[in-house]
């Protein structure tokens, strides 16, 4: 929301009252509160009348600083809120005759009094500043045309400061420049849209800022004022939090501490995801053709998706299966399951007319309703639909209970597919939440119930999702995946782009439609799309109106989705390491390059490559002749390919077939690779290899391997002494070294 027109000029419909002098400080318990005038005080007559800002200070957690700002304090508290895990902290409240400091852990914020200057809030972490709000920053806003108000506060960035995240964003990744609204849409990923919007962002400057309103949150990041990033809301107050880690790991640590961390997978989920696509026409004899295609060409598969059709059509959601297509799906579920497939299903929270469920969901109060008492229909999608109440316990349960006989014929998992169509117009919930707050949270309530459904029914550790929408604190329920893509190399790197601005928010898995959703790829962009695929977090093969099984696009298209998906479960005593690390600390598998090198300045906008883990840099083709450029950071880089290796320090350029990719393993990191390559979930200390790489003499390099429920099984470093490795481990288990 933009409030000025240039620097100086606020717009003409608005009345602006910025905080101007610090007036008085309280202190209730452990919460600073600051009364602010929004008008110099110059005497006692200048107290009467006047707008002022009440400005609190608490301490959710260690290192984060809540900073609410409020104007009206008798406007309705609207539910929902976002939730958060606090813990009990005791800030360092100081006061002189120039400043007010509040301090939480190694992060403080200074309050100017009139003695120190001008109205300022100063943020610092371990003494260095962080960011400002001052001049016409933090304020409340009327517009005196629709007498609607918001509240309004920006927050400076400093020279070379960049702005990462704000969701899953398919535009640039750097968001400097940029105005990002809060709203999640159906866009496609070629549209400013976003299926996930979050809004938390954080810098190359080691914070990050959540604010805490589940509405339509909007964005200025340096857009109406170049130097700052202003966030506004409607209503009457205004709450974020300065989140300060040093590090964006260790700002991604706090944040997902605050917010939920992601739940940790089950290894099978890690495996090849295959899907009947969309609208294609299939049946029980089609899925079956395409489960022993993969068997017969010897490329691993380990999930089966059914997508929409597998209930009839005009009636989703019944839960039902299709009599005609599918006239046995218990025994089909059992020998799918026989032959070591686990088995995901499409659904979502909208109950068309002609499903048996809406009659009962409508006389029982389980479907939206308006606020004349009638259930809230539309035709988009499905025919007269209404949409489920998440927030009646009843229709929850009524829900789930579908899910549960679901289950108990034999599907493991369900694709929790939209989430993001949600009427605000007239809307009445179940629990009298704000329509508005609601329409962002409302995949918040749908992935959080389903999840947890399987979660009660298959036991912790062996529930996922594969969701499309979300906000924050979604990263809970994993795993999500890009939303609808196209064929094309230019929506490759948009679905990477969008991946890596979203891991900034929390989310550690992330996948994508391989190939693209829409039309159908040329073969070559089904191949470079594979290799990406399967060196990211979860890999599905999924389209539109077209199969994508790879013998329907060239012979070689078997042998690259074959060679990667080998691959991928020889990597996972690795990768699974990996998945305990998004688990325990938010850190996500697939991460920006800036993420893991923050010193680097060459690396805070690379958006064509990321980091799988700590230590292979992975640099998906977008050409078709292979052509391929990447930044390598400092040091030596080994292709776990070839073996082929380079000095880092800047750009390279690199030709690729079909088979390899850039697949660079950091100085002095140890892979760890199981020889299982059929399957993703075995054990992975029989008979582990260690890869060690470019480890300099007397060095040393350390890794772990997890069992199958993320626990540690072994440790091992590895140590090289006269240009051997001296091997230090409790692993019980016999192991082999090969040196790189």
């Amino acid at each position: 929301m933009k409030f000025t027109h240039g620097y100086w000029v606020i717009r003409e419909n608005y009345t602006m009252n910025y905080a101007r002098q610090w007036v008085r400080t309280e202190r209730r318990g452990d919460e600073l509160r600051i009364k602010s005038a929004c008008n110099p005080i110059y005497g006692r007559g200048s107290t009467v009348g006047g707008a002022v800002l009440d400005v609190s200070f608490t301490a959710p957690r260690a290192n984060v600083i809540r900073v609410k700002i409020t104007h009206f304090a008798g406007k309705a508290d609207k539910a929902p809120h976002f939730e958060t895990y606090e813990e009990p902290v005791a800030p360092v409240i100081t006061e002189n005759e120039k400043h007010v400091v509040f301090q939480s852990g190694d992060l403080r914020a200074e309050i100017q009094k009139p003695a120190g200057g001008d109205w300022q809030v100063a943020f610092y972490g371990h003494d260095r500043l962080l960011t400002t709000s001052g001049y016409r920053s933090m304020g409340h806003a009327w517009d005196r045309d629709t007498r609607q108000t918001w509240m309004v506060e920006s927050l400076e960035l400093g020279v070379g400061e960049c702005v990462y995240g704000l969701g899953e964003r398919f535009g640039a990744y750097v968001k400097n420049g940029q105005t990002v609204d809060m709203w999640n849409a159906d866009g496609g990923t070629c549209s400013e849209l976003a299926y996930k919007n979050v809004p938390f962002y954080m810098t190359n400057r080691g914070y990050g800022v959540f604010v805490e309103d589940t509405s339509d949150v909007s964005f200025e990041v340096a857009s109406e004022k170049v130097e700052r990033v202003q966030f506004s809301v409607s209503g009457e107050t205004l709450t974020y939090d300065i989140i300060y880690g040093g590090t964006p790991k260790s700002t991604l640590d706090l944040y997902t501490a605050l917010t939920g961390r992601p739940a940790l997978l089950p290894a099978w989920s890690f495996g090849l995801w295959l899907s009947t696509s969309f609208t294609t026409d299939y049946d029980e004899k089609t899925a079956l053709s395409f489960i022993e295609g993969m068997a017969q060409r010897d490329i691993p598969l380990h999930v089966f998706h059914f997508d929409c059709f597998w209930m009839r059509g005009f009636n989703w959601c019944d839960f039902t299966w299709d009599p005609e297509t599918f006239p046995d799906p218990e025994g089909m579920l059992r020998r799918y399951h026989e032959r070591g497939l686990k088995i995901c299903c499409w659904i979502n929270p909208y109950i068309a007319q002609a499903s048996p469920l809406f009659e009962e969901g409508m006389e029982k109060g389980y479907l939206l309703r308006t606020k004349d008492g009638d259930v809230w229909q539309t035709d988009m999608w499905q025919s007269g639909m209404g949409i489920v109440d998440v927030t009646n316990p009843e229709a929850r349960e009524w829900y789930c209970g579908h899910l549960r006989r679901l289950m108990d014929m034999g599907v493991d998992c369900f694709k929790t597919d939209f989430g993001e169509r949600i009427p605000v117009r007239d809307i009445v919930y179940h629990d009298g939440s704000d329509p508005l707050r609601m329409h962002n949270y409302y995949t918040h309530l749908y992935n959080q119930m389903v999840f947890e459904t399987i979660r009660e029914k298959r036991g912790e550790g062996d529930a996922i999702v594969f969701a499309r929408s979300a906000t924050a604190g979604g990263q809970q329920f994993p795993v999500h995946w890009g939303g609808d893509n196209s064929a094309t190399y230019i929506s490759m790197a948009e679905t990477l782009r969008a991946g890596l601005s979203l891991s900034h928010c929390g989310f550690g898995y992330w996948s994508h439609d391989i190939s693209g959703f829409e039309s159908t790829a040329p073969a070559d962009v089904y191949k470079r799309w594979c290799a990406f695929g399967l060196l990211s977090s979860h890999s599905r093969l999924h389209g539109s109106q077209s199969y994508r099984v790879p013998w329907l696009f060239d012979d070689e298209a078997c042998d690259v989705v074959r060679f990667f998906t080998r691959l991928k479960c020889r990597l996972m005593p690795y990768l699974y390491a990996c998945a305990v690390e998004v688990h325990e600390h938010g850190t996500p598998m697939m991460r920006p390059m800036m993420m893991e090198f923050p010193d680097d300045p060459g690396c805070d906008t690379l958006d064509r490559q990321y980091m799988l883990g700590a230590n292979l840099l992975t640099a998906p083709v977008f050409t078709k002749e292979g052509t391929v450029d990447f930044y390598a950071p400092r040091g030596v880089w080994t292709n776990i390919l070839d073996d082929h290796w380079l000095l880092g320090g800047g750009w390279q350029r690199e030709n690729h077939g079909f088979m390899s990719l850039p697949l660079m393993a950091r100085q002095g990191s140890i892979i760890p690779m199981g020889k299982c390559d059929t399957r993703p979930d075995y054990d992975y200390l029989d008979g582990v290899e260690l890869h060690v790489y470019a480890l300099a003499e007397g060095k040393s390099a350390s890794c772990t391997v997890y069992d199958l429920h993320g626990n540690r099984a072994a440790d091992f470093t590895v140590t090289i002494q006269n240009g051997q490795p001296v091997v230090e481990t409790d692993s019980p288990r016999p192991y082999t070294v090969h040196l790189h």
